[in-house]
């Protein structure tokens, strides 16, 4: 019974430490899966001080450890964020400080074009959420900056679109932030370009722009992905200067598209956005200054006639005292009359009285009607005295009151016409002007004009080695019509010169038939 309870041998299997061990399952593992692409949701990340990058990859079936050292993490294009579903390129390794296996990541991309979209919506929709894209935020843009920011790359072919545009247009002064246009580098150069325009200050050594333009050429999803980055989304968002986004072509959609003020489809059409065309508001200015002057000829037609009719209202005067003289000459004439007929009906009351009174009672009587009617007579000539000298007052007031009006008239009258006539000379000296300056600017034109024809016409490309072939008079571009041709005249950057006449190429007569030979 004891040797059943006996330890068993333990053969040849080898003994090893727990270091051991796990060196060796981590060279297993790492030597297996050196290098591996693994897709799959992502799930818890934490993002610690260290700038370590630490999440979780599954599926719904299995969970793997991941991390991403910091300087992997930060090269990556697309940051992770939990619930992407992503494919993962790294290596496999262990930790044997916990016994696990894990994923190093040194590169995150979706898992195709619908998981970029998705993440792109839910990202537009907490920016939407916060207010970044409100209609009230977005400023006007000015009618016509005299400085231009604009945020693109130096190299490509946008900012010379964009400075072509705005020379033919209306030339402005503008101000090139050079960015990377896509990549890691692309979000936080963007959004420190918006800042850094934003932050210049105005009557400083650097001019600060009135609008920005921040443009790239067209590309893929992920070519534009830097500029739906939340920092580059913020920056546009906050900036005080009105911003215009230009990314991509007319198809593409980014996020900053919708915090700008103005989103244009192309760069080419961002500068067009930005500026008005010169000569069109030439041709404005000029119909307002047209109108203007019929405005100002019919002003001053209107104030003389309203002057002219004025001076015929103005009564003279003579008119103003007739009246007042008519009235006066009236009553002095009645006066006379109406003293005799007073007295008559007084001498027709006093006979029948008097022959009842007797002499001294009626003398009494004489003597006191004769101080009535010396009271009365002083008191009317009193009367008529102050009534005549208030006349003449009244009219010495208006006299004095008129004569100042009608010099201010007159002096008003002197003033207006000498300002129109100032003004109808300086018109007249401006209309004089303005054939001569149009002739110019047209001549200006003419020569520009001239001069791009010259730039395009064929002796352009004669200078830089080509040369065109004339055959009988006409332009030969094939070699069968060169052939074909009598004379050849080939015209170069410094001549023509003349081939002699030359036999025509014909056609190659057909083989004859093969010889049937004779019978015999």
């Amino acid at each position: 019974m004891s040797d059943l309870f006996e330890d068993p041998a333990p053969g040849n299997a080898p003994e090893y430490t727990v270091s051991e061990l796990s060196g060796a399952v981590k060279r297993v593992i790492e030597g297996e899966f050196g290098l591996v692409r693994v897709r799959g949701e992502i799930g818890r990340v934490s993002r610690p001080a260290s700038g370590h990058l630490y999440f979780d990859l599954k599926d719904d079936r299995s969970v793997i450890a991941a991390i991403a050292w910091k300087g992997q993490a930060a090269r990556m294009q697309v940051r992770p964020e939990e619930g992407m579903e992503v494919i993962a390129t790294g290596r496999m390794t262990t930790f044997p400080g916990q016994s696990k296996y894990q994923l190093i990541v040194e590169d995150v991309a979706p898992a195709g074009a619908g998981a970029l979209m998705a993440m792109l919506e839910k990202r537009r929709a907490a920016l939407a959420a916060e207010g970044l894209f409100d209609a009230e935020r977005k400023r006007p843009l000015p009618y016509l900056p005299q400085v231009i920011g604009v945020v693109t790359s130096p190299s490509g072919a946008v900012i010379r679109d964009i400075l072509h545009r705005l020379r033919d247009r209306f030339p402005r002064h503008v101000l090139i932030w050079p960015v990377a246009v896509q990549g890691e580098r692309c979000a936080p150069e963007v959004a420190a370009a918006i800042r850094g325009f934003n932050a210049l200050e105005p009557g400083g050594p650097i001019p600060r722009p009135d609008l920005l333009i921040v443009a790239r050429g067209g590309g893929s999803l992920e070519d534009l992905w830097g500029f739906n980055e939340e920092i580059v989304v913020r920056a546009a968002a906050a900036s005080t200067i009105p911003l215009i986004s230009a990314v991509g072509h007319e198809t593409d959609t980014t996020l900053i598209d919708f915090a700008s003020d103005r989103r244009a489809p192309t760069p080419t059409a961002a500068a067009e956005m930005a500026v008005p065309v010169r000569l069109d508001l030439l041709a404005t200015v000029d119909g307002q200054g047209a109108r203007m002057s019929r405005s100002v000829a019919q002003a001053v037609f209107a104030r003389r006639q309203r002057l002219s009719d004025l001076s015929r209202a103005l009564p003279r005067l003579d008119a103003l005292t007739q009246g007042a003289a008519q009235r006066f000459d009236l009553w002095s004439g009645r006066l006379g009359g109406a003293l005799t007929a007073l007295v008559r009906a007084k001498r027709a009351r006093l006979d029948p009285l008097g022959a009842h009174l007797r002499p001294r009672l009626l003398a009494d009587l004489v003597s006191r009607s004769r101080e009535r009617l010396a009271d009365r007579s002083r008191a009317l000539e009193a009367g008529h005295a102050r009534r005549t000298e208030r006349a003449a007052d009244r009219l010495a007031s208006l006299s004095a009151r008129l004569d100042p009006a009608l010099s201010r008239s007159v002096a008003e009258a002197a003033r207006h016409a000498a300002r129109d006539r100032n003004t109808l000379n300086a018109l007249t000296a401006r209309l004089e002007a303005a054939p001569a300056e149009r002739l110019r600017r047209l001549s200006d034109r003419l020569e520009a004009l001239d001069r791009i024809r010259q730039t395009l016409g064929y002796t352009e490309t004669l200078r830089r080695g080509y040369a065109v072939v004339r055959g009988d008079g006409a332009v030969v571009t094939t070699k069968a019509e060169a052939e074909q041709a009598s004379a050849l005249e080939i015209e170069f950057r410094d001549g023509r010169l003349a081939l002699g006449p030359r036999k025509p190429k014909r056609a190659k007569p057909a083989d004859p038939p093969p010889e049937q030979g004779s019978l015999l």
